[in-house]
C-alpha cells in the first residue's frame, strides 16, 4: 500500500487558544492561519466568542475576533449581504459565504474555518483568485455583436428570452462551486470549472448576443468543458442556490445539436 506524507512545511500545526473570560454563552471557532511573512507552518488558532455580544453570522464572529481578540487575522469581506462573494470560505466543512452562514447552523462542536480549498493562500483565509478571474476573462463576459452600426437605444428582449437568464445572472463569482469540484482540483489549469462555465452559458443563451458560434468554438476543447463529470458538488454548495452542472449540461447539448 502506498503511503503519502505531506512536506514538513505544509503540515498544519496546533496554534494558540484565546479564551472568552466571563462568557456565559461562548462558541469556539477554529481558524486556519498562515502568513507568507514568516517561516512558520500553517496552524489553527481557536477563539472563544461570547455569542451574547456578537451578531448571528459567522462573519460577525470573524469581525469580532479581528476587532477585539486578534487583529492579525486576515480575511476578505465587503457587502455583508451575500452579493459580492468576498467572504467565501470553507466553514464547518462546506464552501459558503461567511456573511450568510448563521452560527446556529454550524455543528454543535467548534466551528472550523478554512480558506477555499485547493487554492493557493495569500494569507490566512484569503485565497489567490488570480487564475480564477483570468479564466472568467477568457470567456469574454459581455455582449458580443456582429451587426453594425450599433442601435441608438438599448437592445430589447422578450420576456421569454429574459427568463432564460434566471438562475444564471445571479452568480456572484464567489468561487465556492469551482473550489468544491474535484474535476477543477485535478485539472484547474485547463478546465474552466463550474462558475466560469455557468457564466459562459449565461452569454451563450442571451438573445442579444450575436457570437454564439464563436463562443461554442472557444469551449470545444477536451479540457475547458468536458472535464465535468456531473459530480454535482457545485450545485450542493452554491450559496445562491444555482445549478452550474445544469448550465454545463446545456452547453454540451448545444455542442451536440450543432454537430447534427
Amino acid at each position: 500500500m502506498a503511503e503519502f506524507t505531506l512536506p514538513k512545511n505544509s503540515k498544519v500545526q496546533k496554534g494558540r487558544h484565546f479564551a472568552a473570560a466571563g462568557a456565559t454563552r461562548a462558541r469556539t471557532f477554529k481558524v486556519y492561519r498562515w502568513s507568507p511573512d514568516d517561516d512558520q507552518n500553517p496552524r489553527t488558532d481557536t477563539y472563544e466568542v461570547d455569542l451574547d455580544k456578537c451578531g448571528p453570522m459567522v462573519l460577525d464572529a470573524l469581525i469580532k475576533i479581528k476587532n477585539e481578540i486578534d487583529p492579525t487575522l486576515t480575511f476578505r469581506r465587503s457587502c455583508r449581504e451575500g452579493i459580492c462573494g468576498s467572504c467565501a470560505m470553507n466553514i464547518d466543512g462546506t464552501n459558503t459565504l461567511a456573511c450568510t452562514k448563521a452560527i446556529s447552523d454550524c455543528g454543535k462542536n467548534e466551528v472550523p474555518i478554512y480558506p477555499l480549498p485547493h487554492m493557493e493562500v495569500v494569507k490566512d483565509l484569503v485565497p489567490d483568485l488570480t487564475h480564477f478571474y483570468a479564466q472568467y476573462a477568457s470567456i469574454q463576459p459581455w455582449i458580443r455583436t456582429q451587426s453594425a452600426p450599433p442601435p441608438d437605444r438599448e437592445r430589447l428582449q422578450s420576456k421569454e428570452d429574459r427568463a432564460k437568464l434566471d438562475g444564471l445572472y445571479e452568480c456572484i463569482l464567489c468561487a465556492c462551486c469551482s473550489t468544491s469540484c474535484p474535476s477543477y482540483w485535478w485539472n484547474g489549469d485547463r478546465y474552466l470549472g463550474p462558475a466560469v462555465l455557468l457564466q459562459a452559458y449565461r452569454w451563450i443563451i442571451d438573445s442579444r448576443d450575436e457570437d454564439t458560434g464563436a463562443r461554442l468554438d472557444d469551449l470545444e476543447d477536451p479540457f475547458k468543458l468536458y472535464r465535468c463529470h456531473t459530480i454535482m458538488n457545485c450545485a450542493r454548495t452554491c450559496p445562491k442556490g444555482l445549478n452550474p452542472a445544469k448550465a454545463i449540461g446545456e452547453i454540451k447539448q448545444l455542442m451536440l445539436a450543432r454537430r447534427g
